[in-house]
């Protein structure tokens, strides 16, 4: 066990300790390569190296096939392996990273991933990919991408994985969440149902019930730099096009410092403008964080202000916003 000195602090412990493990990752997965290329796995038996690691070290042979794709590609990739080994990077950046570098694109994507938080480097890869393609290029290989997957868990559960292009999937989230939106959890269970649980009872009545025609709202950001979802999420132009004719449109206007620009009035509920306008400002729930079922809270209240303006407005989660109330 490591121990903390007395001058270090807690934060500087888990960064030195988060350095220290990226170094040793680095090194199994050059082992884990070189292992490969020898064929020394074949000498007992295994099926392939992916199987033989997993055994050895005891882990999913998913894993061990990851592992040994990553440390294959970062033989070709000596800024992305240099930044892993010196614990600039976590493997969970150099993950994704290595899905889409080259030799070629080495220094350029390791420069990038660390000026860009983790949290957000799925999405400006994506992004980055985009601008490198066609709308149509990008279409194909997404489509070509798709895939459902599903496997029985330890626990009898079933936990499944999907693919999906963004507009497809942005359908399936939007029809999920307006299903979760209208319906009515059961109050005499013992505990209320979260968020991911109400989604999957979605799921599977919008399943099983044979679908629905759910009239949902999809934002899609046009800007100079390319579309995407609210959430980030990288959209072909394409797909922009080919959802415009049947889709009624709205537009939300930017100030010369890509703000939205305010909207006002004096009714008890904001409009799907000033809605708009505050989840693209906030983004997410400003107590917690969260960035799901978002609700629009008067600051100060209505009752007291008599109006509703985008500047007196706060999103939260439904259940900071109920909290916040309840404790007056």
């Amino acid at each position: 066990m490591a121990v903390v000195e007395k001058s270090e602090s807690l934060r500087d412990a888990v960064v030195a300790a988060g350095a220290r493990w990226a170094s040793a990752q680095n090194e199994l997965l050059r082992l884990i390569a070189a292992l490969d290329r020898s064929g020394e796995w074949t000498a007992d038996g295994a099926a392939t190296c992916a199987h033989w690691v997993a055994s050895a070290v005891g882990v999913e042979v998913c894993t061990a096939r990851e592992w040994l794709r990553v440390g294959r590609a970062l033989g070709d990739l000596p800024a992305i392996d240099a930044a892993l080994a010196q614990g600039r990077l976590s493997y969970s950046q150099v993950r994704a990273l290595t899905r889409v570098a080259t030799p070629a694109t080495d220094t350029e994507l390791c420069e990038m991933a660390e000026r860009i938080p983790a949290a957000r480097l799925i999405c400006a890869l994506a992004s980055w990919q985009a601008r490198r393609e066609t709308p149509a290029e990008t279409e194909r290989r997404q489509h070509a991408a798709r895939y459902l997957r599903w496997r029985t868990d330890v626990d009898g559960t079933v936990v499944g994985k999907y693919r999906l292009a963004p507009a497809e999937a942005a359908s399936l989230h939007n029809a999920i969440d307006a299903r979760v939106r209208n319906s009515t959890p059961d109050a005499s269970a013992d505990a209320w149902p979260s968020v991911a649980q109400q989604r999957a009872d979605a799921l599977v009545a919008l399943v099983t019930g044979g679908g629905a025609v759910v009239a949902t709202e999809v934002v899609i950001h046009v800007r100079g730099d390319g579309c995407s979802f609210d959430d980030g999420t990288p959209v072909a132009s394409s797909v922009v096009e080919r959802l415009a004719p049947d889709g009624y449109l709205r537009v939300m206007i930017h100030d010369a410092e890509r703000r939205p620009i305010n909207a006002s009035g004096r009714h008890r509920h904001p409009s799907a403008r000033q809605r708009r306008v505050v989840r693209e400002r906030d983004r997410v729930c400003v107590d917690c964080g969260a960035d799901e079922f978002l609700e629009f809270d008067h600051v100060p209240p209505y009752v007291e202000s008599h109006r509703t303006v985008v500047d007196e407005l706060q999103p939260r989660c439904w259940r900071c916003h109920h909290r916040r109330h309840r404790e007056g």
